[in-house]
């Protein structure tokens, strides 16, 4: 099966990373348009051997960029077309129907219970969102409560699939060498106590409630987010009110997979080099990057979850729910803190959102949606 994936960006978001990941793993031929900002992404897609074409789309209303979509999918005779992330989602589906693709899937990576993707779920948005999915086949949920929140905006049921995330297990297991290494690059002392935040500085991220959490917590413990956004010089200044300046560790955009692991430092050392994660995000779609904290073994602190809340019952995890305010954190990292450590091992949660079992769903909506037999693999 020959597929096109159109995106709306490429940089070092978990939707880009997740679809790069994916690709090493569903069987067929796989291109990629991304509409925007072909960033680090783009290049390790293209080290994978993937095709990536940037469409030079200029703005959410710049109408060039739908007639050389739609001669980029006719020229390439592609059998279905999977779009990615809000926008790409739109044009997508549209140019997909024009260029003559009725084997349409989109996945919902980032719809939350009053935003999607940053932007107010106004009733345009939600307008504007529903005439985009009557052109595609099959709506893919990465989570029941993605489902759920589709099926409340009047999306039939029978239209979604519920495929969730998946994480390379073995990539992110805890690594001690990575641990010391990324440590001491970042200038991190080895007996600190590492608490993280992995995600978009953004305000729906919440990771103030952190920044205001670490003054009140024991001089050994530093926060270490990984990430950028808009509320970056935010939070330093935050920081530098509180006092706790010296003790706050901006890492930056960090890849998921890079050409070497050893001496790298993408997400998985710097997981290696945390002690505990922290999720103070009120709307999550899914929740990745506590599932890819489960698979290095780190205790996780969530206020919101559906990952973790989704598992089937008696799985375990290691990550406890705590309301989203700063005192609860504070208590809850104290703890975490005074616990004995011990052997960091992947848990059972990440095991169920193996990056094999959610190519292997993937597979089987593409299937579908293009008319053929399924592999039969249980979500």
């Amino acid at each position: 099966m020959k597929v096109l994936h159109v995106i709306t960006g490429l940089g070092a978001g978990g939707a880009e990373q997740q679809l790069r990941l994916l690709l090493r793993h569903v069987p067929g031929t796989h291109d990629v348009v991304t509409l925007t900002n072909p960033g680090q992404v783009a290049e390790g897609l293209r080290r994978d051997g993937v095709r990536v074409v940037h469409l030079g789309m200029a703005g959410n209303r710049d109408g060039r960029a739908l007639p050389r979509l739609v001669r980029l999918i006719r020229a390439g005779r592609y059998d279905l077309v999977h779009t990615h992330l809000y926008r790409a989602c739109l044009y997508g589906r549209i140019a997909a129907r024009l260029a003559g693709v009725r084997a349409v899937v989109a996945t919902e990576h980032s719809l939350g219970d009053t935003q999607i993707e940053g932007r107010p779920l106004t009733r345009s948005v939600r307008a504007l969102y529903r005439t985009g999915e009557r052109l595609g086949r099959t709506t893919i949920a990465v989570s029941p409560a993605v489902a759920e929140r589709l099926a409340a905006w009047g999306v039939a049921r029978d239209r979604v699939a519920i495929v969730p995330n998946g994480v390379d297990v073995d990539r992110f297991a805890h690594d001690p060498e990575a641990r010391v290494a990324a440590r001491d690059a970042l200038g991190l002392p080895a007996d600190a106590f590492v608490v993280g935040g992995v995600g978009r500085l953004v305000e729906g991220k919440r990771f103030d409630v952190l920044v205001e959490a670490l003054r009140e917590l024991p001089d050994d413990v530093r926060l270490l987010l990984v990430g950028t956004g808009p509320r970056e010089e935010a939070l330093r200044a935050a920081a530098g009110r509180a006092g706790v300046l010296g003790r706050l560790v901006l890492a930056g955009e960090r890849p998921h997979l890079s050409p070497e692991r050893t001496g790298a430092l993408d997400l998985p050392a710097l997981l290696s080099a945390m002690d505990l994660l922290a999720s103070p995000s009120a709307d999550e779609a899914f929740g990745l990057a506590v599932v890819e904290a489960q698979a290095s073994g780190l205790p996780v602190l969530y206020a919101t979850c559906p990952a973790i809340d989704d598992l089937p019952p008696g799985t375990e995890a290691r990550a406890v729910r705590v309301p989203g305010d700063t005192a609860s954190f504070v208590r809850e990292i104290r703890r975490v803190r005074e616990e004995p450590g011990g052997v960091r091992q992947p848990s059972r949660a990440a095991l169920h959102y193996s990056i094999a079992r959610s190519a292997a769903l993937h597979h089987d909506v593409y299937v579908t949606a293009a008319g053929a037999p399924t592999s039969g693999v249980s979500t």
